[in-house]
């Protein structure tokens, strides 16, 4: 089986993918687009992609390709959590003074205030991801440049920790889905720690209470709802589609009304799936 994940290797959705899939073929790409496109034209039978993270928050291009490709479902949700390094070449002292600090943007935000009471005056630059800051590194034992990257990128490209666990906040995670065209077809041996139903709903038409309209859907059946947030449509201001997760199984027959309703009240409703939800290590 192949398996597209949002790369390059020793990306975090690498480490991801690794423990969902130990013994599947994991192709990197470029962006999640390309991971939502490989899936959609078969190249691959499943991809693992970002979809949110507990300090910079939801991934909107997930959320916008869910939208924007119909066929594809959501099948197992797992959870990362995140620790950020930095690390030199092996060549570099661990006294020298470092020029310049590369990394994705998220992980600069997310070392933020560490970065800059030990490093103020060191320059930081933007990179497409944690694991190519951490490439260029090992490409120039020369330069004294450093990455915030993880331990698996540390040990890939044979670099050397200075600081450990650099991130502001201890409790980072990052959730990611795996999405295919079919539901309810991973299988993993792995404990689960619960199961969702996800999905995509846009409202009837603009008018006064219609979310209220559509959330009572949901209220007076007592289903509780974890997640949901709202995203442009693109076509003009005003127009969103809503995003939202429901905690549980999905076999109540009351749960399983709730999509009839909410087409009764003229809502255009996307079925995700119901699947599991598990924890990794970091």
């Amino acid at each position: 089986m192949k398996i597209a994940f949002l790369g390059p290797e020793a990306s975090f959705t690498q480490l991801t993918a690794t423990q969902l899939f130990p013994n599947e073929e994991l192709i990197p790409k470029v962006n999640i687009l390309d991971c939502f496109l490989a899936v959609q034209n078969n190249e691959v039978d499943k991809a693992v992609v970002p979809l949110e993270n507990s300090i910079e928050g939801t991934v909107s291009m997930t959320l916008d390709y869910l939208y924007q490709t119909p066929e594809i479902k959501i099948e197992a949700e797992a959870v990362m959590p995140i620790a950020h390094h930095l690390m030199i070449h092996p060549s570099q002292d661990n006294n020298t003074e470092i020029e310049k600090i590369y990394s994705h943007p998220q992980a600069l935000a997310q070392s933020f205030h560490f970065l800059n009471q030990k490093y103020p005056d060191v320059p930081k630059q933007d990179f497409a991801s944690t694991a190519a800051a951490a490439k260029r590194v090992s490409e120039n034992p020369e330069r004294k440049i450093a990455a915030v990257a993880n331990k698996f990128a540390a040990n890939l490209y044979g670099l050397k920790v200075i600081d450990e666990n650099i991130h502001d906040v201890e409790e980072n995670h990052t959730r990611f889905i795996v999405i295919s065209k079919t539901e309810n077809s991973y299988q993993n041996e792995m404990q689960s720690i619960g199961k969702k139903t996800a999905m995509l709903i846009t409202l009837p038409e603009d008018h006064a209470g219609g979310l209220h309209q559509v959330l009572s859907v949901f209220a007076w059946r007592n289903m509780n709802l974890s997640k949901i947030e709202s995203r442009t449509l693109k076509t003009k201001l005003g127009n969103y589609f809503f995003f939202i997760t429901v905690v549980g199984d999905w076999n109540n027959v009351l749960y399983i009304n709730s999509i009839d309703e909410l087409i009764a009240i003229g809502a255009d409703v996307k079925f995700l799936g119901n699947y599991k939800e598990f924890l990794l290590d970091g």
